[in-house]
């Protein structure tokens, strides 16, 4: 195996505020900041966590140039109207050809939301 997936990143204008956003859309929460640290510099960039440890460590770096589109995007099982009301934007509806919907993030990362996975009840 030459890899195995560690993180997973995405480039903010604003990664102060996608953080909370994601936090908001995923559940996730903010990692404690360093030991020596009573809070992270704000131009640090921000890692978020699944308290239920199901989900990836995500980072939010912050970059100043313009994004020109991203080649790595979040697929994720949700609500697509629950995104949307936070913020969300749709891109395109699942229809004959996907069986998922496309949005944007507030920043205009792309991500893809399929239905949630249906709870296995063991005996």
């Amino acid at each position: 195996m030459a890899a195995r997936f560690k993180d997973l990143a995405l480039e903010a204008a604003d990664h102060q505020s996608l953080a909370d956003w994601w936090c908001s859309a995923l559940g996730y929460v903010r990692r404690e900041p360093p030991a020596g640290y009573t809070e992270q510099p704000r131009e640090w960039p921000v890692p978020i966590y699944d308290p239920e440890g199901s989900g990836p460590l995500i980072w939010l770096n912050p970059v100043s140039e313009p994004s020109e589109g991203s080649r790595m995007h979040l697929d994720v099982f949700g609500d697509t109207e629950e995104l949307l009301a936070l913020g969300a934007r749709l891109v395109r509806r699942r229809d004959k050809e996907i069986g998922w919907d496309i949005l944007e993030d507030p920043e205009g990362n792309k991500f893809c939301v399929f239905d949630p996975k249906p709870r296995v009840v063991r005996r």
